[in-house]
């Protein structure tokens, strides 16, 4: 496969609006409304978070974000894997390269918030490849039947 391109995005591309639109309509397919906690353009487009989009041959096909918590603590935040490409090794880069970014910026411990269901079974592999464990909610999340929390120490 070509090389991953990750790079610092701004949020203006189309490309990008409609990736997010996309993510956005496949949460609310997937889980009760109400336990959706994926974020829109606007929700990401402030101080705090800081987004990478992933490219192939000038192709949109993922992206992941960073959310500084404080004290220390960052969250995952809009992981996505465009479809027709998943099983490449691109949520694998995203997730390496937020990582890294994490540490770089002395974050010592990640989090996420993904799914309970068989849907995001997949996404829970990946994360636990990386060292992520079963946690409880973190931040402003609350307890969700429909929510599975992870986290690990950088």
């Amino acid at each position: 496969m070509t090389e991953i391109d990750i790079r610092t995005d701004d949020l203006r591309r189309p490309e990008i609006a409609a990736l997010l639109a996309r993510h956005l309509d496949h949460m609310f397919a997937v889980t009760p409304a109400g336990s959706v906690y994926a974020l829109d353009l606007d929700a990401l487009r402030v101080p705090a978070i800081t987004f990478w989009s992933a490219w192939i041959d000038g192709e949109l096909v993922g992206c992941i974000a960073l959310k500084d918590l404080g004290g220390g603590h960052g969250e995952i935040k809009s992981a996505h894997t465009v479809e027709q490409m998943r099983g490449k090794g691109i949520g694998r880069a995203l997730v390496a390269h937020l990582i890294d970014e994490a540490r770089a910026r002395g974050m010592t411990r990640l989090s996420l918030e993904t799914g309970q269901t068989d849907h995001f079974r997949p996404a829970q592999e990946l994360y636990r490849r990386f060292g992520f464990v079963e946690c409880g909610p973190f931040g402003d999340y609350g307890p969700d039947p429909h929510s599975y929390f992870m986290t690990r120490t950088l």
